[in-house]
């Protein structure tokens, strides 16, 4: 079954496949990274004077065949989309024996072995992956043994970009000046619920539940012991400790940089180079770098710590 989804801040790499009337155009696959796919593939099919990429200019029409999202920022996905350009050179698919194109094996079908490989290797097998077909006729079944991780989803149909929500903006404006002072003086002496100690820092260090009538506060920390496994750095996925809503560690990371249609998606209110495809979207490449990696080496710092 098809469905159309619109996702915050989006990172994806994507497969396209040529539907060029040319034979030797025709059936080339092309790997890139996006912020939004929507706009990225008109951008391919009207050529590089319009932001497509060099590689693709001419070449075309092409067809966006497949995109994988749900990497927590941009620098994770682009190591994503060079390994699977590259496969033969990434150090992460050293151990796979075969990464050359096979007699009679058409491009697609190279493009999704090669990625029924990387989603079963670290890191990237301990991200919450979403896998998405975007063009019916060009499905591939995964091989038994070459299955994707059981918390990844497989999913069909469109995805679009929505912007983050400024209801934070608007409802500042309605407070008044003693509810702002009550406010902040509770935000200074909030307490984790797991480890009762007063959250320094809050606006860094506290994690919410996805679901928006629990009252779950914590520690990053705190949580993610709890949801280790034996030999992980960094949690998958584990349940509230709370209401025992399950979640992705992935999601719960998304929603604490803003987004809000985790919340809109799973919960009913009312009911109580120019080989890495950067073109078009390098505008946004350097966005949150900065803090999306302080907040990953302060959880790791802090776990290796304890």
């Amino acid at each position: 079954m098809e469905t159309s989804v619109k996702i915050e801040d989006f990172y994806g790499v994507y497969l396209l496949c040529s539907q060029s009337p040319v034979p030797k155009y025709r059936n080339k696959v092309y790997i890139g990274f996006t912020v939004n796919p929507n706009r990225r593939i008109n951008q391919h099919n009207r050529g590089k004077d319009f932001g497509g990429a060099k590689k693709t200019s001419n070449k075309g029409p092409w067809k966006m065949v497949m995109i994988i999202h749900g990497f927590p920022n941009n620098i994770s996905a682009l190591q994503f989309e060079w390994a699977w350009q590259y496969p033969k050179v990434s150090s992460r698919l050293k151990h796979v024996t075969d990464l050359n194109r096979r007699r009679n094996e058409t491009f697609l079908d190279y493009a999704f072995r090669i990625l029924s490989e990387m989603l079963r290797v670290g890191p990237w097998n301990r991200l919450p992956l979403v896998i998405r077909w975007l063009a019916a006729d060009l499905v591939r079944d995964f091989a038994p043994d070459k299955l994707p991780p059981m918390h990844m989803q497989i999913c069909h149909g469109q995805v679009s970009i929505k912007k983050k929500s400024k209801v934070n903006d608007s409802e500042a404006l309605a407070i008044t000046s003693t509810q702002m002072s009550t406010q902040a003086s509770q935000f200074h002496t909030l307490e984790c619920h797991l480890c009762m100690k007063t959250i320094e820092n809050a606006e860094r260090s506290k994690l919410t539940c996805i679901n928006p009538r629990c009252k779950l506060r914590c520690h990053i920390v705190c949580l993610a012991n709890v949801c280790l496994e034996p030999g992980q750095y960094v949690p998958i996925e584990g349940d509230c400790p709370i209401c025992e809503k399950h979640f992705l560690w992935g999601d719960l990371i998304r929603k604490k940089r803003g987004c809000n249609d985790l919340e809109e998606s799973n919960f009913d209110m009312s009911d109580d180079d120019e080989s890495c495809d950067y073109d078009g979207d390098i505008d946004l490449f350097m966005e949150s770098q900065a803090s999306d990696y302080e907040f990953e080496i302060i959880l790791l710092s802090h776990i290796m710590n304890d």
